[in-house]
């Protein structure tokens, strides 16, 4: 007996017949892998259903699709995820990349215009390295560090700033928030662990994302709370900082922050959704 061809369109069906349920977007996710089991664009997966998989593929688009209707999140699946035009590698240790933290880096970069160099940078809790080095490859002529107490998400960082050519312009520092590093900092970024440990325990990311990148303490705002303590010490007279913060934290982190520093200027920034994304902290001359 013949066996049946195994092609792209049948693949696509049988991660919709297999996701059913789990998935919104069943097909979209069959296509990405497809895209990057065959280094094709996605464009023309779709293009081509009737593209015939070899046995090596067809066992690798299994594989994946196991992973998935286990429950494992796509970016980890593929080992990367988009974030600001480039692909980030990612490992099991790292939180996926979210479009709203690119509001971090469209803040930050507004911030470099105003500002002369030399620029003093710090990317503190850097996870993956996607607000980091994604700036050392916006803006060529800076040099940063980034910080995460995960030696482990390090080398991913360190990873990802090599695929891009940055890894030279940046410091990899293990460190709790900015304890070990002298300032001042003319720019700070964060995206640091935001949500409360009750209710993280109740959200699917909870248990396929690490936690010690998700769990922000009993209130969402441990790790916050301490950063703007340092920030007196370690921001520049003139300084910025910007930090993500979840939905319905920014009264708290503004008043906070405005503890912190009584003589920044501290807004809240919202997303496309509308909701409180960014806390944003100017001081001295560009407030």
């Amino acid at each position: 007996m013949v066996a049946t061809a195994f092609t792209i369109g049948a693949a696509q069906e049988q991660a919709r017949q297999a996701l059913k349920g789990m998935s919104d977007s069943p097909g979209q996710q069959a296509q990405l892998i497809l895209a990057d089991l065959l280094d094709r664009p996605r464009a023309w997966i779709l293009a081509h259903p009737e593209f015939i998989l070899g046995e090596a593929d067809k066992r690798s688009f299994g594989v994946a699709l196991a992973r998935l209707t286990n429950g494992e999140p796509l970016p980890y699946v593929l080992g990367w995820w988009e974030f600001y035009g480039r692909r980030f590698r990612l490992a099991p240790s790292v939180l996926i990349p979210r479009p709203e933290s690119e509001l971090l880096v469209e803040k930050a970069l507004e911030r470099l215009k105003l500002t002369p160099p030399p620029v003093k940078i710090v990317d503190v809790g850097t996870g993956s390295g996607c607000l980091g080095v994604t700036l050392a490859a916006e803006v060529p002529d800076i040099r940063l560090a980034v910080t995460d107490v995960s030696l482990e998400t390090l080398h991913v960082a360190r990873r990802n700033a090599r695929e891009y050519g940055v890894d030279g312009r940046i410091s990899f520092v293990q460190a709790d928030l900015l304890e070990p590093l002298a300032g001042p900092f003319d720019l700070v970024v964060a995206n640091l662990p935001y949500v409360p440990s009750s209710a993280l325990r109740g959200m699917p990311a909870g248990r396929r994302e690490p936690g010690l990148a998700l769990d922000g303490g009993r209130d969402g705002l441990e790790l916050t709370g301490r950063l703007l303590h340092s920030l007196p010490g370690k921001l520049s007279p003139t300084g910025a900082a910007f930090l993500e913060i979840g939905a319905d934290q920014g009264t708290a982190v503004q008043s906070a922050a405005k503890a912190a520093l009584p003589d920044a200027d501290v807004q809240i920034t919202r997303d496309l959704a509308g909701h409180d994304r960014v806390i944003e902290i100017r001081c001295g001359a560009h407030a």
